[in-house]
């Protein structure tokens, strides 16, 4: 049965929160069986280590441009209808919102999507600073933090009303891309050998990075046959925490790709956790740590909004079409991750634990 005769049966809107489900599940299950985490990897990086975290990080960024690009070229998915590529993009969002959320995944001992992804594994403490994310979030979206937002947002912007395509712009064929991706998950399986990775991390690894491509195909696929627009999007944490919030607040709210993509992912972490009998509560060490992870949060949650995407919206889903203020927001947040852990945590202990 094609899509246009499953709507027959099932609405838009139902529809596209099944796909965002379906892409979160198996985000969830793969990113919670690799320990997939963008903060874990800069703190290796800026402490002079390539090691497993880093390796880990390199296989879900390479596959998900391998896969991105390979559908693309199959003609299953186009990035020019990407919805953070028909929008204009901030130069100056990209790089006030990554330092900030860099520094706040350092700050909260994770980002938005691996808050989520512990939280279902009985991470009281991810827990609370992913609600405090998605509330920060929202506020920044449509709430009192909005016209601070729009105002850093509206400094410094792309022109024509569009993002730009790095590959287009460098004047380089559409396979460039996956030649790009190859060459980045050749390097991360060399890394993974060197640090004696198991082949099932890398299998979920690389999960991560088709789950990525799996929500850029349904939703692009959804957009060609829907009677309604449908914006074609993938996997990202920023929007779809306050989306979901909203949802759950608002009675009259409408079911979307974001709004199943959130409890997609808990499912699928709650069941690979408990698969794995890697079930179990844990809490805040001290009201030291309460305070930083409230901190942390709080900065992702302006900072992605402001950035236009988190950890894996920008630096995973933006940047495996070639995003160019996605990319640029994806490198601030490593700078902002790598100044905080000096600064935080090197400098304080003389060497920080990551």
């Amino acid at each position: 049965m094609d899509l246009s005769s499953l709507l027959d049966y099932v609405n838009e809107a139902n529809l596209a929160a099944f796909f965002g489900l379906l892409t979160g599940v198996v985000f969830g299950v793969a990113a919670q069986r690799s320990s997939f985490c963008l903060r874990a990897a800069t703190v290796e990086f800026a402490r002079g280590r390539l090691g497993p975290r880093m390796s880990v990080w390199l296989l879900t960024f390479s596959t998900a441009v391998v896969w991105v690009q390979g559908a693309q070229s199959l003609g299953l998915f186009r990035a020019e209808d990407a919805r953070m590529m028909a929008v204009a993009g901030s130069w100056s969002g990209a790089v006030i919102g990554g330092l900030m959320f860099g520094a706040g995944m350092v700050l909260a001992r994770g980002c938005s999507g691996r808050l989520l992804v512990l939280a279902a594994t009985g991470n009281l403490r991810s827990l609370i600073a992913g609600l405090i994310f998605a509330v920060v979030a929202q506020m920044s979206l449509h709430g009192w933090l909005a016209p601070l937002r729009g105002a850093l947002a509206g400094l410094w912007v792309t022109p024509s009303g569009r993002n730009i395509n790095l590959l287009a712009a460098l004047s380089l064929p559409d396979w460039s891309g996956v030649l790009l991706g190859l060459a980045v998950a050749a390097l991360a399986l060399v890394l993974a050998r060197r640090n004696q990775i198991g082949a099932r991390v890398l299998v979920f690894a690389s999960g991560v990075g088709f789950a990525v491509a799996l929500g850029w195909v349904l939703t692009f696929s959804l957009a060609q046959v829907a009677f309604d627009p449908v914006s074609v999007t993938s996997a990202t944490f920023s929007g779809p925490s306050a989306k979901t919030l909203m949802f759950f607040l608002v009675p009259d709210a409408v079911p979307e790709f974001d709004i199943g993509l959130v409890p997609g992912v808990f499912l699928g972490a709650f069941l690979a956790a408990a698969v794995s009998k890697e079930l179990r509560f844990q809490g805040f060490e001290g009201i030291g740590q309460m305070r930083r992870a409230m901190a942390g949060a709080a900065l992702m949650g302006f900072g992605a909004m402001l950035a236009g995407g988190c950890a894996i919206g920008a630096g995973v889903t933006g940047a495996s079409i070639f995003v160019a203020t996605a990319w640029l927001a994806a490198l601030c947040m490593w700078i902002g991750a790598a100044l905080t852990d000096f600064f935080v945590d090197q400098l304080k202990t003389g060497r920080g634990s990551a």
